[in-house]
């Protein structure tokens, strides 16, 4: 009884971020119903094709739906991007070019990038001649606009790419914002900076009423097992942005003589436009459950992130713990409120594209579909925890109570 009143309680002194949350799903919602409305939505849409794909409508205009959902003039959605690191390397490399230099200006991307980046004898962009310079993010955790301009500068005309990393990675800072984003988009701008402004964005789809393209980033990419698809969509990742990127980094996903003429998917659509429709209320789910288990953490004297008080700017929330300990049994909590697989004890394993041991919790419908309530953390100091999802509000509680009994 005492751990339903806490979560009561700190349910009740929240009352007035669930209020924003629920002013920005209602607006969330209507553009996204906009976006169908636009490019007239029939039951067509949804067939699936085989082979080659030539004139697969329900392709090409699920490409034209996110664009306009998410402020963009043209995108590409595929259920052949496996994940979001998969999406972003196609992206970045249907953009770059060899002796091309990228800026980023976010700090250290998320690890699972990084061999994409510097790998060696992989097929990276170091081994293609594209360098990666990133400058660290200041004492605040925020963009180091003194240190970016002079990086403009030195790079000179070879910078080609301006990078930001939206989401937190396995990093102790909060997202960025979109008004964070559109102001240090105008502040590359001003340096004399006329090539691409790529963003990762993903966690951040639909937390907020604009998205990166609608304040001065030329791309925007992410993965459909997270905000976008709603809970739904069974696999793939997307692509929008300004036209001339987004046609460049379709002859990188297919063939350059070929582009987003083909691909196939004989399953049909139905899944990816209502995983799209569903989205904003998805999302709004998940970013009432982080403010929840926030709140009750911090009550318990947890120290986590964004701190309580500030609108989250992704589904994402780290939780510092003291222990290895504290932080296993954490995750495992999650895992044993799941609906699939709550019976699994887990363990911390060698996971691919990780420099440490991981621990992840992900009993989801979608197998390691972070929109789903999931969790998981590198275990190493500081021992952190990285939570997120949920598809409802009743399902993150209930995981609050697993949690709670097992730290209290």
């Amino acid at each position: 009884m005492q751990i339903e009143q806490l979560i009561q309680k700190n349910e009740e002194l929240l009352t007035e971020q669930f209020r924003l949350a629920d002013e920005i799903s209602q607006f969330n919602q209507e553009k996204v119903l906009k976006a169908f409305n636009k490019h007239s939505i029939a039951l067509r849409h949804f067939n699936g094709s085989t082979g080659y794909g030539y004139g697969d409508e329900g392709r090409f205009v699920l490409g034209d739906v996110y664009a306009a959902a998410l402020g963009a003039e043209s995108g590409i959605v595929s259920p052949a991007l496996l994940s979001g690191t998969h999406a972003l390397t196609v992206a970045l490399f249907g953009v770059l070019r060899t002796g091309d230099k990228v800026l980023c200006i976010s700090g250290m991307p998320y690890d699972t990038i990084r061999g994409v980046i510097y790998g060696d004898g992989n097929g990276s962009l170091k081994d293609f001649g594209i360098s990666f310079d990133c400058v660290d993010l200041d004492e605040n955790g925020k963009f180091d606009k003194n240190t970016i301009a002079a990086e403009i500068k030195r790079l000179g005309p070879q910078l080609k790419m301006v990078y930001i990393q939206r989401s937190r990675g396995y990093e102790l800072r909060d997202a960025f914002t979109v008004a964070e984003i559109g102001e240090i988009c105008s502040f590359v701008r001003e340096q004399g900076f006329n090539g691409c402004i790529f963003t990762d964005n993903c966690y951040g789809e639909f937390v907020e009423k604009q998205e990166p393209c609608d304040v001065g980033a030329d791309l925007a990419v992410g993965s459909l097992i997270k905000n976008p698809g709603g809970g739904l969509a069974p696999t793939g990742g997307y692509i929008v942005g300004k036209s001339e990127y987004v046609e460049l980094i379709g002859k990188r996903l297919t063939a350059p003589s070929i582009g987003n003429e083909v691909g196939s998917y004989a399953y049909g659509y139905r899944l990816f436009y209502q995983g799209l429709f569903l989205a904003p209320h998805t999302v709004n789910q998940a970013i009432k459950g982080s403010l929840l288990i926030g709140k009750c953490m911090e009550t318990l004297g947890y120290e986590n992130f964004p701190k309580i008080g500030k609108t989250p700017a992704d589904i994402t929330r780290a939780i510092r713990f003291d222990t290895a300990q504290q932080l296993c049994a954490f995750i495992q909590s999650v895992q044993e409120a799941s609906p699939v697989d709550s019976f699994v004890t887990l363990e911390p394993w060698d996971m691919p594209g990780y420099d440490s041991k991981v621990i992840m919790a992900a009993g989801c419908f979608v197998d390691g579909a972070s929109i789903e309530l999931s969790a998981d953390a590198p275990v190493k100091p500081p021992y952190t925890a990285y939570f997120q999802g949920g598809l409802t509000f009743e399902h993150c509680k209930y995981a609050l109570k697993k949690i709670l009994e097992k730290l209290v």
